[in-house]
């Protein structure tokens, strides 16, 4: 994290770098949080620590610990597949209003995301494909002329990131991912709100189930490798 300066927003600002450090796991789960220490890092007083902190404490990215203070929330598969159940729905939404609506919009812009999505696969780097993945979504969302569907989506998106940026594998890029994207787009600009709308939906249920089934095996595997550190004697 880099040393911030001191603008009119400074919360939301020391908010920002604190999120995008848990998402993308430079903050693992269960770091404790330590103001000093975070002010420090960042440049800034502890107040508007506090106030970030707490905010993403209202937001589920961080628990208390007792009198110990608070940390980073663990991650949780569960969780997971609780937010893919709205999305399912909220993306079915979007994707049958955005064929209804903004079939040509739809084609000028979709195909630019589909190939940076490939791309971003090609390189092999986890962030980037996050972040091409949340760009098509975000597309369809403001196609569909709902504003409120991209704001209802907007905290998952973030514990949905966190959760990619632990599981997602380099050497095995999600590519079917962005066929499906690619059947969803076409969908849109055909103007067929029906298939748009069950093609979404299908995407997002398979999507938070291997995603829940990979951070399930994730949290599995930390789990035995943090009980055998516990195991070893002290050097």
């Amino acid at each position: 994290m880099e040393a911030l300066p001191t603008p009119t927003q400074l919360v939301q600002r020391v908010h920002h770098s604190l999120l995008d450090a848990i998402c993308s796991g430079e903050l693992p789960a269960d770091t404790r949080l330590n103001q000093d220490s975070l002010a420090k890092r960042l440049g800034v007083s502890r107040q508007p620590i506090v106030q970030a902190i707490q905010l993403l404490k209202n937001e589920g990215f961080v628990c208390a610990m007792g009198r110990r203070g608070v940390k980073v929330a663990p991650l949780s598969a569960a969780h997971v597949r609780h937010l893919y159940q709205v999305r399912a729905s909220l993306d079915a939404l979007a994707a049958r209003e955005a064929a209804l609506h903004a079939p040509d919009e739809a084609q000028r812009h979709g195909q630019t995301l589909l190939e940076a999505g490939r791309q971003a696969c090609a390189s092999g780097q986890p962030l980037a494909m996050i972040a091409a993945d949340m760009a098509f979504h975000r597309l369809i969302y403001r196609l569909s002329g709902n504003p409120l569907i991209e704001e209802s989506v907007a905290t998952h998106w973030h514990h949905l990131r966190r959760a990619m940026g632990a599981v997602i594998d380099a050497s095995s890029p999600p590519r079917r991912v962005w066929e499906e994207h690619s059947d969803i787009l076409d969908a849109v600009v055909d103007g067929d709100a029906s298939r748009a709308e069950r093609l979404a939906r299908q995407h997002a249920e398979q999507a938070g189930d291997a995603l829940a089934q990979r951070l399930t095996r994730y949290l599995a595997d930390f789990s035995l490798t943090a009980e055998a550190q516990k195991s070893q004697p002290d050097p």
